[in-house]
Formats: C-alpha cells, sequence, structure tokens
C-alpha cells in the first residue's frame, strides 16, 4: 500500500475543506484565505495545488460527487430485492444525513447551479459534467427497475432520472427553509412511489 506525499495530503485537505465550506456559503463566500488557514499552509502555496480559484471549484465539484455516485452504484450493485428498493435505501440515506446535518447547505451541486454563471467556464463545464454523472446513475437504476416491471414504461428511464434530480434539489432548498426533512420525504414518495411506481400485475 503507497504511502501518500505531505503535497497530495494538502490537496486533499484543501478539496475537503473547499466542500464543507462552498456547501453553506457558495462559491463567492469562500475566500483563499480562509482554506489555506483552515488546512494550515501559506497562501501562496494554494496556486502550487490548483491555477485558480475557479479551477479549484471545478476539481471540488468533482471531488464531492463522486462518494455519491459510488454510493449509488454500491446501493444498485448490492440491491435487496430489486433497483426501485435501491433507489429507495440510497435516498432515504441522504434524508437521514440530511437530519443529522441540521438541514444545513444541501447539496454542492444545486447550490452552485443557481449561483455561478456560464460566464465561470471551468465551473460550468465541472458542474455540468457532475450532473450528467448522476443522473447517468439514477437512469441506470431506472432502467433496471424498467426490466425488473417496479416503474413505469410510460416515462423513459432518461426522463424519471433527471425529474427525480431536479425535483430533490427543489426539496433540498425547501429543506432549509423548513428545517425539515418533510420536503425531502415528500418527493420520494411522490415519485418513487406513486408518479414512477408501477403496480405490476403478473399475467395468471
Amino acid at each position: 500500500m503507497g504511502t501518500v506525499s505531505r503535497k497530495e495530503e494538502n490537496r486533499l485537505s484543501l478539496l475537503n475543506e473547499g466542500v464543507r465550506i462552498m456547501t453553506v456559503r457558495g462559491y463567492h463566500g469562500t475566500g483563499v484565505k480562509e482554506l489555506v488557514d483552515t488546512v494550515g499552509i501559506p497562501k501562496g502555496s494554494f496556486y502550487q495545488y490548483f491555477v485558480s480559484k475557479e479551477n479549484f471549484c471545478a476539481e471540488a465539484v468533482d471531488h464531492y460527487i463522486n462518494p455519491y455516485i459510488e454510493s449509488l452504484q454500491q446501493h444498485i450493485d448490492n440491491k435487496p430485492g430489486d433497483a426501485l428498493a435501491a433507489l429507495r435505501n440510497y435516498f432515504a440515506e441522504q434524508t437521514v444525513a440530511a437530519a443529522a446535518n441540521n438541514f444545513q447547505g444541501g447539496c454542492l451541486l444545486g447550490n452552485l447551479l443557481g449561483e455561478i454563471g456560464e460566464a465561470q467556464a471551468t465551473c460550468h463545464g465541472s458542474l455540468r459534467n457532475a450532473v450528467e454523472r448522476y443522473c447517468r446513475q439514477i437512469q441506470i437504476a431506472f432502467e433496471l427497475a424498467q426490466n425488473e416491471n417496479t416503474v413505469t414504461q410510460e416515462i423513459t428511464a432518461t426522463e424519471m432520472s433527471n425529474t427525480l434530480f431536479c425535483a430533490w434539489q427543489g426539496a433540498l432548498l425547501r429543506m432549509k427553509v423548513e428545517q425539515s426533512v418533510w420536503p425531502l420525504e415528500s418527493c420520494l414518495e411522490s415519485l418513487l412511489n406513486n408518479s414512477f411506481y408501477c403496480r405490476f400485475v403478473p399475467e395468471s
């Protein structure tokens, strides 16, 4: 097992802290000085790891979304019964995590999508790629669920994935206002247990 260099540790720490702070304060509310002070490195050292703050943000977006995609993939691979159950379990875990975090932050992707315009091309491109990758993983689950006849065939897996992502982002914003997980639970109930759910009755 290889050792991690000090430089790699610092870089990872900057990304971890960047994700944490930007999730709460946004891109413009996150300063380079605060990041380096938290990690404990000189301010000038920041630019040894990242070309610019915008480049840092783009890499932080990838750093943020990767564990969510991996977790969703694990739920699909180790599904208890069917792909729809895997989706329900995954988002139930996210709901529990949101409550444990006292309804703060929400989703970094959703927060940045509302803050960063297309003028910041590097960040915008990274956000778009992260959303597409995440939605693609959800789409795979819906495709499996359609094959298992647990979700409707009348809506494409792509449409269901995009709808769930957008609804979930809206629910996360409402959660912060209400200081409650009920918007998340309502979103999942409406889509996974009603609109997309297929009450399949096998032929006798």
